[in-house]
């Protein structure tokens, strides 16, 4: 169930109810067009990844950027985005259960629908879905880059299996998915490239063997907001499945650049607005905003508006601050924004984006994927 949302359009910031998932829309614009301008003139494609914002109004503005299209992680998180007008989308995971599978299908009629396998039982009941719909889907083999999680093995199991994705009447080998997830928290520059470097490795070898045994490999997909600078240099990644960097995050900022200092690539757009509710001593303040609003997998929130203030705690309903300054602001009442530690899951909390520009309610955007999670 959609609730209404805590904001009108015209309100000011201060009127907005809490808490409240808000977007700094002049933050986020700068974030979508650093992206793409970044890898203007690489040759290599953005294909956003929606689990981050799970919107399609945001999704269309990453196509109208130059995106190709988007990447989900579940079948109901795909059909929010075909649905909502999306045209191109892969589920960058592996879709087991004939209901699924179904679905699945039922999408390909209406947009370009990718998906992967890393098992042959996989591709058996892709095709049995594919041929009951009458389609022919593409499916991406995904290799194992090092995070140990899905994927077959770089080199021959991953030929293996495109072959036979061949064999397959209703199937088609559509490319590489070769995503690094544990390298994007990587913290120094260098651990991150090493790590990346190691992907490159393994992902052209297992395309130059591909295409030594007549399999063309146009497609190698993968990256994200942390390592993307050298996926788009390699010369072998050919699409960038970035997410988080339209919004950031506290974890994100704990990343370092080239020259060891916190990153510049991105900037922090998306805020939990949250309320002082209780003011019982100096050294601390009680706000509306605990684990229901944020996510906690990648440690607590950064207070955004009070240098005196950090988010020590958190219950159910309530946040506690630890105050170390007697010059702080907070008072009874008061609002602040906090900086998620992890933006993903904190949006899926949240049923609308309150998109702020200055102190004004400028729009508000349904998260239609929230809850999408099968």
């Amino acid at each position: 169930m959609t609730i209404r949302p805590p904001a009108e359009i015209g309100m000011t910031l201060d009127e907005v109810d809490t808490p409240a998932l808000i977007v700094d829309l002049d933050a986020f614009e700068r974030n979508l067009r650093r992206l793409a301008d970044r890898i203007a003139g690489t040759g290599v494609r953005l294909r956003a990844h929606a689990k981050t914002h799970k919107c399609p109004v945001i999704a269309l503005k990453q196509v109208e950027l130059g995106a190709v299209g988007v990447c989900c992680q579940k079948v109901s998180e795909a059909e929010a985005m075909v649905y909502g007008g999306v045209r191109d989308v892969l589920v960058t995971n592996e879709v087991v259960g004939r209901q699924k599978l179904r679905r699945l299908m039922g999408l390909a009629a209406l947009a370009h629908i990718g998906v992967c396998a890393d098992d042959p039982a996989q591709l058996r009941d892709l095709e049995s879905a594919a041929a009951e719909a009458g389609k022919t889907l593409s499916v991406y083999v995904e290799v194992n880059m090092g995070g140990n999680r899905c994927g077959v093995e770089p080199g021959p199991p991953a030929l293996d299996l495109a072959k036979r994705i061949g064999d397959h009447p209703h199937l088609s080998f559509a490319g590489l998915q070769a995503y690094h997830g544990s390298a994007q928290h990587l913290r120094t520059w260098e651990e991150r490239q090493q790590a990346i470097a190691g992907a490159v490795a393994k992902a052209a070898a297992t395309r130059d063997l591909l295409a030594a045994n007549g399999i063309p490999c146009n497609t190698i997909t993968g990256a994200g907001t942390g390592t993307f600078e050298f996926e788009a240099g390699s010369g072998v990644y050919t699409e960038l499945q970035c997410g988080s960097y339209i919004f950031m995050d506290a974890d994100y900022g704990r990343n370092l650049d080239r020259d060891g200092a916190p990153t510049r690539a991105f900037e922090p757009s998306l805020f939990v607005w949250a309320t002082v509710m209780s003011r019982p001593a100096g050294d601390r303040a009680i706000v509306d905003a605990g684990l229901k609003a944020l996510a906690f997998d990648s440690g607590p929130p950064l207070v955004w508006d009070e240098p005196a203030a950090t988010y020590d705690r958190a219950s159910d309903e309530h946040g506690k601050l630890g105050i170390s300054a007697a010059t702080n602001r907070l008072n009874l009442g008061d609002k602040v924004r906090l900086v998620p530690g992890h933006c993903d899951p904190t949006v899926n909390l949240y049923d609308w984006y309150v998109g702020v520009r200055g102190d004004r309610v400028e729009t508000l955007w349904p998260i239609t994927a929230r809850g999408a999670v099968y």
